[in-house]
């Protein structure tokens, strides 16, 4: 008993400190939804890619319904460097990546896209470009500088599309990189904390919009690769994504004070706008209807197809299916006509006071806009 005690004692303590896992040099954030069947592989690449280098890897994933957090998981019981950040209640790609970098303690973290059509083969030379350079901030994998390209990853009309993209991000912005759309990067995470108030966490285009917070106060590399076509899955881009990028551009020119959303939500309501004059007219030159009848017909068709537009587009992150959707039109109709009390009581009193019809109209639609919007995320598309 003695011998034993003794022995206790003249062994060291070893600390749980000193067993812990070096902490990671570099993470690499991939955000993901219904990406399952590339988890793997992409786990695979980075291992063969980055052998030499303290990394581990962060899905990010959008509570995909193909199971990608469960394989996630599975994987990240056999290789301590993987690791999970399953985000409920909300989609995005620029969210998710905020998330995903936050949730990081390296210095350095790279963001690469879920599909496999990123060249991981060039995390090693924006490593050790940003461990070499204390003044460099970001290196951009960019298909815009010498020997870059498109590839095969990209079909004409996308590629086509990419290229005007880029451009007018470049002009509007004053974003003086080559790839501003590129979704494959590394950056500090001290410059990235500087930035990150400043973000927008709507929409796909994280990159241009890091670029244009910085107010170009950061020194950025290019490196050149070829994109190539996607693995498994499919492509997450469709017309909402270019909508998202047109309220990113007018974000950011308004300097953040109308977010994506709110400013997705006035174009909508531009749409009803038409569709309202163009029911008003039809009904009274087709059907033959007066005004008084018309009128009503023009705003609930208008509404409905604001409702379904904000839906897909606006809320595209809390969309309602099923009976919800249905419940949501409901309460998307009663915010609607609170929002018209508001709208001429506004109205009403600013004519009292200005004297001036246009300063009330302005006034109302100004009011109303604002509050069905509020409303709207509140009760309609309320996160759950």
């Amino acid at each position: 008993m003695t011998d034993l005690a003794a022995n206790s004692f003249d062994t060291p303590a070893v600390s749980a400190a000193s067993t812990a896992p070096a902490a990671p040099a570099l993470t690499v954030v991939v955000p993901t939804y219904n990406e399952r069947e590339n988890v793997r592989p992409m786990v695979k690449r980075l291992a063969v890619a980055l052998e030499g280098i303290a990394w581990e890897v962060v899905f990010v994933d959008d509570d995909s319904p193909d199971g990608t957090a469960r394989e996630v998981r599975a994987v990240a019981r056999q290789d301590a460097r993987v690791r999970l950040h399953q985000r409920i209640g909300r989609r995005g790609l620029a969210g998710a990546c905020i998330e995903g970098i936050l949730s990081s303690v390296a210095p350095l973290v790279a963001v690469i896209d879920a599909d496999l059509q990123h060249d991981e083969g060039l995390l090693p030379r924006m490593f050790r470009a940003l461990e070499s350079d204390p003044e460099l901030q970001l290196v951009i994998g960019s298909r815009r500088v010498a020997s870059g390209s498109n590839g095969s990853g990209l079909s004409r009309l996308r590629a086509w599309g990419s290229g005007r993209a880029n451009g007018v991000a470049r002009r509007l912005l004053g974003i003086e990189a080559q790839d501003p759309m590129s979704g494959f990067f590394m950056v500090r995470r001290g410059a990235f904390n500087e930035v990150v108030l400043d973000l927008q966490k709507q929409g796909f285009k994280i990159l241009a919009d890091m670029l244009s917070a910085s107010g170009g106060r950061w020194r950025v590399l290019e490196l050149p690769y070829t994109f190539r076509p996607r693995v498994a899955g499919e492509s997450k881009l469709d017309g909402a994504v270019t909508l998202e990028f047109l309220g990113l551009l007018l974000a950011r020119l308004t300097g953040g004070l109308l977010p994506i959303r709110f400013i997705l939500f006035l174009m909508v309501g531009a749409t009803g706008v038409v569709i309202q004059l163009s029911v008003v007219r039809a009904a009274m030159a087709l059907a033959g209807e007066g005004f008084v009848v018309a009128q009503p017909m023009g705003v609930l068709v208008a509404m409905t197809t604001n409702y379904m537009l904000n839906n897909a587009v606006t809320w595209r992150d809390r969309r309602l299916r099923g009976r919800a959707f249905l419940r949501g039109l409901f309460s998307f109709y009663a915010v609607c006509a609170l929002g018209a009390v508001a709208n001429i009581g506004t109205a009403d009193a600013t004519y009292s006071m200005l004297n001036s019809w246009i300063a009330a109209s302005l006034a109302g639609a100004g009011i109303g806009a604002l509050w069905n919007f509020w409303a709207s995320l509140i009760v309609t598309w309320r996160a759950r």
